[in-house]
């Protein structure tokens, strides 16, 4: 039986991961200074800031970037793209940059459906975030293979050399390492844990500078909303790769909530990172519940968003919030959590809904 507060991967044909940004990239730049960062001024506006009718536009007004993840097989779908194309500002591609799409066969890349995303990113002025360089889900057989230590060193520092090296100058964050810890705060048993060992990390990390010098670099991970075993692990972990120079500039909460448990030291929780002089991301949320959903839910699911978005407001270092999926159509939750869904912004028919409302109420102020 899954734990509901247990954050599974779905295969890619579902959906998977996550991003936020803001910094000096020029994908950032033009996306802040997009014309639609005020929509217009109401009668009742009058004497105050002009209200922003849009999360990209709501958000670059704070100085924030809103965005989503993107899955570039439904820019075919008009509804799809629209909606993506005029309320966000940043996308994270879902699958597209994962390690078995990119490098599926030991040496031999391919960045078509990577590019597709970055290309899109760069036509509509959004924020580009990199998603991700190592992870041990969707992980080509191949790389499970590699029996040495040494071997599985080089190849790592390759693959992350070809994939951010390829995007470089692209890319605002880079989630360099994804979901490295379990529950209890101990490092996750995957393949560059048993072979490499402890260092994989820091290594990750160096090679990603190497390759993208003027990207941030996060670690990303799920269920470290609030402050626990594995949020204090993760923390830690920064703190210790910022004493000895490490180069990490960015912690990613993916923030796959279940309505009415929104922790209650989520604020505190995203400020003490922001405490150890890294950038914060909201990077992959959505806020799930029972389907078909009540009416009770659907508002508590607004008040969550709320809180949420309030929280990252309150922080300077909260860069960005990310959805992860434009409408409760195409969302991963009801593959993986049965009898579940609807923990999206926009419903099956993109509609918006009582949440959409409540977020940009947030974003406006």
């Amino acid at each position: 039986m899954i734990s509901p507060t247990h954050r599974i991967r779905r295969r890619p044909a579902v959906l998977a991961l996550c991003g936020t940004v803001l910094a000096g990239a020029g994908l950032l730049g033009s996306a802040l200074a997009a014309p639609a960062a005020y929509a217009g001024q109401n009668s009742s506006d009058t004497g105050r800031h002009p209200r922003a009718e849009t999360l990209g536009a709501a958000a670059a007004a704070k100085g924030r970037v809103f965005g989503t993840a993107l899955a570039s097989g439904h820019l075919g779908e008009p509804d799809y793209a629209n909606t993506l194309n005029t309320e966000f500002n940043s996308v994270t591609p879902e699958n597209e940059m994962k390690w078995e799409t990119t490098e599926p066969s030991h040496g031999s890349f391919d960045y078509g459906p990577a590019d597709a995303v970055a290309n899109h990113a760069r036509r509509h002025g959004m924020a580009l975030r990199g998603h991700t360089l190592v992870w041990h889900s969707q992980l080509p057989g191949w790389v499970e293979g590699v029996s040495s230590g040494s071997e599985l060193l080089s190849v790592m520092r390759n693959h992350i050399d070809g994939v951010a090296g390829r995007f470089r100058g692209q890319v605002d964050y880079w989630d360099v390492v994804n979901e490295a810890f379990e529950e209890n705060g101990e490092r996750r048993s995957t393949v560059f844990q048993r072979r490499i060992g402890d260092r994989y990390m820091e290594e990750a990390f160096r090679a990603a500078r190497a390759a993208d010098p003027d990207a941030k670099l996060c670690y990303n991970d799920y269920n470290i909303d609030g402050v626990n075993a594995k949020s204090d692990a993760v923390y830690a972990m920064v703190r210790d790769f910022k004493a000895r120079g490490v180069p990490i500039d960015c912690v990613g909460l993916q923030s796959h909530l279940i309505v009415g448990q929104l922790p209650g030291d989520y604020r505190a929780n995203l400020q003490r990172f922001a405490d150890l002089g890294v950038d914060v991301n909201i990077t992959e949320l959505d806020i799930r519940m029972p389907t078909p959903a009540s009416g009770t839910d659907l508002r508590q699911q607004a008040r969550d968003y709320h809180g949420v978005v309030r929280s990252c407001l309150a922080v300077s270092r909260c860069t960005g919030i990310t959805v992860w999926g434009v409408t409760d159509k195409y969302s991963w939750i009801p593959d993986v959590f049965e009898g579940e869904g609807a923990a999206l912004l926009f419903d099956d028919s993109y509609r918006k809904k009582a949440a959409y409302d409540s977020v940009l109420r947030a974003l406006n102020g």
